[in-house]
């Protein structure tokens, strides 16, 4: 199926999003790396807010490449999908503290996530690696960044606002599916059977 999602997402329209569904995003969406999920889960725990909300919008790993334009103001050369897989670590945690709808990236992310995903109504949307300009092309406007001069322009928070964002393929829902583990799985058992078969 495919699904064309505004921000803030209600609970309801992700819970009914399946592993394997096409999704595409209109609204806001967050850029967040290593170091900006490692502040933001810092400031939660000392009661202290974000500079901005990630509750029911998309949260993108991401380092892009910016520029200002002759009017100082932000543009997004390119904005390509960073490797999920180094923030699983926290992941969850991040997903507990502030109820993202979304988390987009690239390669999947692992069993943490995916409980996270259950128990809070998010999903995990795949974005093609590789597809730096097409999801810059989906950036309408840069409206805020915040940890710039402290992480630097790959690390910081870039708040995009975003229409028909995509194309991006759930593989990790809030109904315990993940693609990318189930396919490792898979990847394993062919691996094993190849490895009997060569030594008969």
């Amino acid at each position: 199926m495919e699904y064309h999602l505004k921000t803030p997402v209600p609970d309801e329209d992700i819970r009914k999003l399946k592993a394997g569904d096409l999704i595409y995003v209109t609204g806001t969406i967050i850029t967040a790396r290593d170091e900006a999920h490692l502040k933001a889960l810092e400031l939660h725990d000392e009661g202290k807010e974000t500079p901005v909300s990630f509750a029911g919008r998309g949260v993108f790993h991401c380092g892009p490449i910016m520029k200002k334009d002759e009017a100082g103001k932000w543009q997004v050369v390119a904005a390509g999908p960073t490797t999920s897989a180094r923030m699983e670590i926290f992941q969850d945690n991040f997903i507990e503290a502030f109820k993202p709808a979304l988390i987009i990236g690239k390669g999947g992310m692992g069993a943490r996530t995916s409980k996270a995903c259950m128990e809070y109504g998010c999903v995990y949307g795949a974005f093609t690696g590789g597809a730096a300009l097409l999801a810059a092309r989906g950036i309408k406007e840069v409206t805020d960044v915040f940890w710039l001069d402290e992480f630097g322009m790959p690390e910081c928070l870039w708040v995009y606002e975003v229409e028909d964002f995509g194309p991006m393929i759930v593989t990790i829902d809030t109904h315990g599916a993940n693609l990318t583990a189930d396919v490792a799985v898979e990847i394993n058992k062919n691996r094993d059977r190849l490895i009997e078969e060569m030594e008969a």
